[in-house]
């Protein structure tokens, strides 16, 4: 039964979303698809079944009835347009990372999401990669006793990322709101609240086509958490490509560790060293099904998802704080507040 309409804007990494039409068990159907670019918009409609509604102009969209959920994949800086218009169409929204990319539109999409009173997804991937999400299941499960310090990484050359979207460029993206938050957001995801950060910015001048916008991309960070736990992550893009994986996660307990798919747990003899196998990854496909899949169980059953507009606003804030500790050279402490500011 495919009952749940989804319209999608942006068919770069939108094209993911495809996939639920495959998914027999899955309620969600591609009904329409927006993107500014013809090029790619007739390559969605060569893919789509003839009676999908394709447009460049996405409020065309917003206005149809058989659409429940719209998913947002356009450039960082457009999401908060097509926030208000689809929450003010009365639409359930899933937008991929970052977001929005500052704190004070972070505050206004928590208050637009409890005016509409609808359901936001934010598509952080790393929430919804196995790897991940079995170290989430040990870790939850006692199997590495109490944390005492993690590390996250998103390692990437984004020379060729510029040259395949533009955008990033040209708008520009900042990669600490569209990059970094994914370790950030990961490492919330086990500990939850940051309190509070340090960080040194680079602005490496690896692509001039970045650097004439004068911003940071590489950047070390050292975060304090609510509950005790020290971290790091280590989110640097102006590099030629490393050979480690391009995202990774470390924890280390008083009863084990892990970093990526590699275990040691403290209770087994002569400390062997265990490895997980993972099916080889196909890009972001496998996390995008799984966490539209999440929205649609639940908007099923109404409950909050997992990354919502609260968890997705300080991840923001924690991003907005780096940002003043490079300015500064100081400490600064995280906001994580949303949803219970007093109403202005």
């Amino acid at each position: 039964m495919k009952d749940i309409g989804l319209g999608i804007i942006g068919l770069g990494m939108g094209a993911n979303a495809f996939a639920v039409d495959e998914d027999r068990n899955s309620r969600l159907s591609v009904r329409a698809v927006c993107d500014s670019d013809p090029r790619t918009l007739a390559s969605a409609r060569a893919r789509l079944a003839p009676d999908v509604f394709a447009t460049d102009d996405y409020q065309h969209m917003l206005d149809r009835d058989d659409l429940d959920v719209i998913a947002i994949y356009s450039p960082d800086h457009l999401h908060l347009e097509h926030l208000r218009a689809a929450l003010a169409a009365g639409k359930h929204v899933v937008c991929t990372k970052p977001l929005v990319i500052s704190l004070d539109e972070a505050r206004e999409v928590v208050k637009l999401v409890a005016a509409a009173d609808r359901k936001l997804l934010v598509g952080q991937t790393c929430r919804f990669e196995q790897r991940f999400m079995v170290a989430k299941q040990l870790y939850d499960d006692g199997d590495l006793g109490a944390p005492l310090f993690a590390e996250a990484h998103y390692v990437h050359d984004m020379r060729p990322v510029l040259d395949k979207t533009p955008w990033r460029h040209e708008a520009p993206q900042d990669v600490l709101y569209g990059g970094a938050c994914h370790p950030i957001d990961l490492l919330r995801w086990f500990f939850g609240d940051v309190e509070e950060v340090f960080c040194y910015g680079q602005k490496s001048g690896m692509d001039s086509r970045y650097a004439r916008h004068d911003l940071y991309d590489n950047f070390l960070i050292n975060l304090r958490f609510a509950n005790g736990v020290i971290a790091r992550v280590l989110a640097v893009f102006g590099l030629v490509e490393p050979p480690l994986p391009m995202l990774g996660l470390g924890i280390f307990g008083t009863l084990g560790s892990f970093v990526n798919d590699r275990y040691v747990l403290d209770k087994l003899p002569k400390k062997p060293k265990l490895q997980l196998q993972f099916p080889p990854a196909s890009g972001h496909g496998g996390e995008v099904l799984r966490y539209l899949r999440h929205m649609e169980a639940c908007i099923v059953e109404d409950r909050q998802p997992l990354v919502d507009e609260i968890e997705g606003a300080k991840c923001i804030a924690t991003c907005a704080a780096v940002a003043e500790s490079i300015r500064t050279g100081l400490p600064v402490r995280v906001l994580n507040t949303f949803g219970s500011e007093p109403a202005a």
